[in-house]
């Protein structure tokens, strides 16, 4: 509007209207009127505009305004009724940097606003007391505005390159059984390493409408593991991965690297691809996806939540350098995780779930489930947008994962409901089965527990099924097995070993999560508390089965 357009006072107004024409009004009424445009232009865009300067600029502004609350409303909605179209939405990578570009030029027009709000407030008019506090005032609500603006188009553009970097392009999956079955591996991933080799296996079940989850753990020792039907290593190894006791199912990966990767053209990791396969022979089911998990990353992630909180069952060493391989033994320990309650950072997150000093896998494998179970629990919204960058960050430390990105909004949303639920848990090992167990595994055992763990982490309906498929499979195994078995008999005169029993087995009562109300042991049988000095003790006088028994129950273990 021209200096002679504002000096003409517009039909049915006065020009002592103190808003559009403020020279005329007493100093108490300018500085109420300064604080009133401050706050239209923060609450309604456009509206400071349209009362007392251009109109045809506030109606523009307001216009843009009344956009963004109707995008606003559809997004609450789809929140309510589709959460999870929201997320991949926002997660798109197109559409994500059209969401950052809009962000940006809002935040823009909306600082030009202010600037305009000010040359209208006219702090020349104001009092000489006022016109700090009009100033401040603005500045401030500049900032919640334009930079909060400018800030979510920011942390969506980490977020955006994050997704870029950890998932892939490639094709959205398909419930298999009304399941998705993702294989976590957490390995070493230095540049001088040629295909990895996971310390840690499992399989994380997710119902695909419920989220009712179930995590299956692999011991990294397992033998003879089997691949699936469609493996191409299915033809090196038709009757499982039996090359001796070097063909441990974490071999599989550097192997498959080193030797027949030719086997998996197109594929970005021939290795982790193998490995799936292999675990989903092995278990019997189709594990769809796999994430591999760089353990620094693992550490890093942890310290951009916070840490994470743990009741643990009995003292961790964090072991030092190792001073004979054949035995295990390690020197003086660098420290110790005691028992009781505990709030870890990464670096002691990361020992706990890998130390193995003192105790077999499989005390291991369960300190593992339970920081995973406690990672998802305490990663809530309030901690995910309070730490939103440090976390997106840390995640790009995950190494590689098959996960497509267009799903990412039906998995986050599953993630949601999984939230409180009571999470299933087996492990090929104590104490789900024997300790030799995963050295001459059977499959068909295996396979009926996996079977019924998914069942009992399923509905009723669903379990149903499954239980009933499984009988009458058995029913049918049971009639070949007795039918070779007897020819065995007649040929070798020997009895066939019993397998481990299956039918009993109640998935309902083992396959939870341990109890949480252990008593972590905190003295020796004689009442002495534990500490870490006489763990160290025992340590240099190499009692090492004084610490074994000491440490015994460390494998038990409950997230707070």
């Amino acid at each position: 509007m021209s200096r002679s357009e504002l000096q003409q006072p517009t039909a049915g107004m006065s020009m002592t209207d103190p808003v559009r024409y403020p020279s005329a009004a007493s100093e108490p009424v300018r500085t109420k009127r300064a604080f009133i445009l401050v706050l239209m232009t923060l609450l309604v865009p456009g509206s400071a505009q349209i009362v007392a300067g251009d109109r045809r600029t506030g109606r523009m502004a307001l216009r843009v305004t009344l956009a963004v609350w109707a995008l606003l409303v559809a997004a609450v909605l789809l929140l309510v009724l589709n959460r999870a179209l929201l997320i991949n939405i926002i997660t798109n990578q197109f559409a994500s940097l059209l969401i950052i570009l809009v962000l940006l030029a809002l935040a823009l027009g909306w600082a030009l606003l202010f600037l305009n709000t000010l040359r209208l407030i006219r702090p020349v008019l104001l009092a000489s007391k006022a016109r700090p506090a009009v100033v401040i005032a603005l500045v401030l609500a500049l900032v919640l505005s334009s930079g909060s603006l400018a800030y979510a188009a920011y942390l969506l553009n980490v977020g955006r390159n994050a997704i870029g970097s950890i998932f892939s392009g490639g094709p959205a999956i398909d419930p298999v059984d009304g399941r998705y079955n993702f294989l976590m591996m957490g390995g070493d991933a230095g540049d001088d390493r040629t295909g990895r080799r996971p310390d840690s296996l499992s399989v994380i079940s997710v119902d695909a409408k419920t989220g009712q989850s179930a995590i299956i753990s692999i011991p990294r020792n397992l033998q003879n593991a089997r691949f699936s039907e469609d493996s191409p290593m299915r033809k090196i190894y038709p009757d499982g991965y039996d090359c001796g006791d070097e063909c441990l199912i974490n071999a599989v990966n550097t192997e498959v690297t080193n030797k027949y990767k030719d086997l998996y053209p197109g594929v970005e990791d021939p290795g982790a691809q193998a490995t799936l396969e292999a675990v989903s022979g092995t278990l019997g089911i189709k594990v769809q996806a796999y994430v591999l998990v760089d353990m620094d990353g693992f550490a890093k992630l942890i310290d951009a939540m916070g840490g994470i909180r743990i009741k643990a069952g009995g003292w961790v060493p964090i072991s030092g350098e190792t001073i004979d391989e054949a035995s295990g033994i390690h020197g003086m320990p660098l420290g110790w995780i005691p028992a009781g309650d505990n709030t870890l950072d990464g670096f002691h997150a990361l020992w706990y779930g890998r130390s193995r000093e003192f105790v077999d896998d499989y005390a291991r494998i369960a300190r593992q489930q339970c920081v995973q179970q406690a990672m998802l629990k305490q990663l809530d919204p309030a901690t995910l947008l309070s730490k939103f960058e440090d976390i997106v960050k840390a995640g790009t430390k995950v190494v590689d994962s098959n996960i497509s990105s267009s799903q990412l909004g039906s998995f986050v949303d599953l993630a949601m409901k999984a939230k409180g639920q009571d999470v299933k848990r087996l492990t090929i090992g104590p104490p789900d089965f024997d300790a030799s167990f995963s050295t001459v595994p059977d499959f068909d055992v295996i396979h009926d527990r996996v079977g019924q763990l998914l069942a009992s982490a399923s509905g009723p309906q669903a379990a149903a099924q499954v239980q009933e498929t499984r009988a009458r499979g058995a029913q049918a195994d049971s009639m070949l097995q007795s039918s070779a078995a007897g020819g065995r008999m007649q040929a070798s005169g020997q009895l066939p070993a019993a397998a481990p029993p299956a039918a009993g087995w109640n998935p309902a009562q083992q396959s939870p999560a341990p109890p949480s109300d252990f008593t972590p042991v905190t003295t020796t049988p004689d009442g002495e508390p534990i500490t870490e000095e006489l763990l160290n003790q025992l340590k240099s006088e190499g009692n090492e089965q004084a610490l074994r028994e000491l440490v015994a129950t460390n494998g038990q273990c409950a997230p707070l």
